[in-house]
């Protein structure tokens, strides 16, 4: 692989950090996204934010727009930008997963083609568990490793984006010589409004909602999860690994899994969720009992809360996301997952995930998007 020493350098933009590191961060308005943007800029780097609704400028922070499922789109809102450092958060939830290979395989492979005037030093992209557990059409079916997982497994026989992803990721590093690492996260909670996989407001609205109506916190999901021990991924955390593997050379070139560090079960976690919003934790019954169906016509009562509150957001659909903690809750398989690879690496990063969960409900009532 050619260094991206071994070019000439691209023209230094103004916008140049004090460190000469110019970071891309693409899907900004995301958990995981968030979470980059508000590290890099913290941490004195020049920070490209790509979205397809733009945030809100600040010091050391450019939003940009652009719709990253078309390639013209990409090459117009890029042409004029100069990042040493990407780092991939997106993704395009698609009714089957051959349609989720053709958008989101594309999505990485028209957005480095838009950057092959830039002096990238290093690409991160942001997969999951779903490389080990299977696509959505297959989760958690057929041969499968055992857990905890381990990066060096091989990758299931079944189609799957993250590795089309992962592809186009190594495709582009070969072409135009920069490294890359992929971190493959377990559900991640962090701060995000409007994101599809968002279990961290998904539980707060819930208990919320429940706490309005004086019904019991049920958890929804299967014995296996409530009993089983398992783990999550704290934004920060991850974020916190995507930047330690762009500027360390034991991250570059790199799979690694990424997690907080500790394990739990839901019937212990489930109990400190329900203490915080004051509600009543009920356990699973012999079959899971969804929050799509638990919450069916809840619409009605989220809008009195936010009328009673005076909360910001009165769309419930952006706010949670049933169908996602669903999916994670209801699983009948064990799922944890080993990190002694980075830990080895240098990256020691660590996280309470009841911590985690706990300042996560703190910021959102701040914001008053929760009571």
């Amino acid at each position: 692989m050619t260094s991206s020493t071994d070019r000439s350098p691209a023209p230094t933009p103004t916008t140049d950090s004090a460190n000469g590191r110019r970071a891309l961060v693409v899907g900004a308005t995301g958990i995981g996204g968030s979470a980059l943007v508000d590290l890099l800029s913290a941490d004195g780097w020049s920070v490209a934010a790509l979205s397809r609704r733009p945030i809100a400028e600040r010091p050391g922070v450019r939003a940009l727009s652009a719709d990253l499922r078309s390639a013209d789109s990409l090459a117009n809102t890029l042409a004029d930008e100069r990042p040493t450092h990407v780092f991939f958060t997106a993704w395009s939830r698609q009714e089957t997963e051959e349609q989720n290979i053709a958008v989101n395989g594309g999505m990485v492979r028209d957005l480095l083609a838009a950057l092959a005037h830039a002096p990238l030093e290093h690409v991160a992209l942001v997969t999951g568990l779903k490389h080990y557990l299977g696509p959505f059409e297959a989760y958690g079916q057929g041969n499968m490793p055992d857990t905890p997982f381990h990066e060096e497994e091989a990758r299931l026989d079944a189609p799957n984006f993250y590795y089309a992803q992962e592809d186009e990721l190594f495709a582009a590093a070969e072409r135009q010589g920069f490294t890359w690492s992929v971190h493959r996260s377990h559900t991640v909670i962090g701060h995000a409004v409007g994101n599809a996989m968002n279990m961290g407001l998904t539980l707060a609205v819930a208990a919320s909602i429940a706490r309005e109506q004086g019904t019991p916190f049920v958890f929804p999901g299967s014995l296996t999860q409530w009993n089983g021990l398992t783990d999550m991924t704290d934004a920060t955390i991850l974020a916190e690994q995507m930047v330690w593997a762009g500027t360390s050379d034991a991250g570059r070139n790199e799979a690694f899994n990424v997690v907080n560090g500790d394990v739990f079960r839901w019937r212990w976690m489930w109990s400190r969720i329900a203490e915080y919003f004051g509600v009543e934790p009920v356990g699973p019954g012999e079959v899971p009992q969804p929050l799509e169906e638990q919450m069916a016509g809840a619409d009605e009562v989220w809008q009195r809360i936010v009328t009673e509150h005076g909360l910001v957001e009165a769309d419930l659909e952006r706010l949670a996301s049933w169908w996602h903690t669903d999916a994670d809750l209801g699983r009948e398989i064990e799922v944890v997952t080993d990190i002694g690879k980075s830990r080895l690496a240098g990256f020691t990063s660590f996280h309470r995930t009841v911590d985690s969960f706990t300042a996560l409900f703190d910021r959102y009532r701040a914001e008053r998007l929760i009571p």
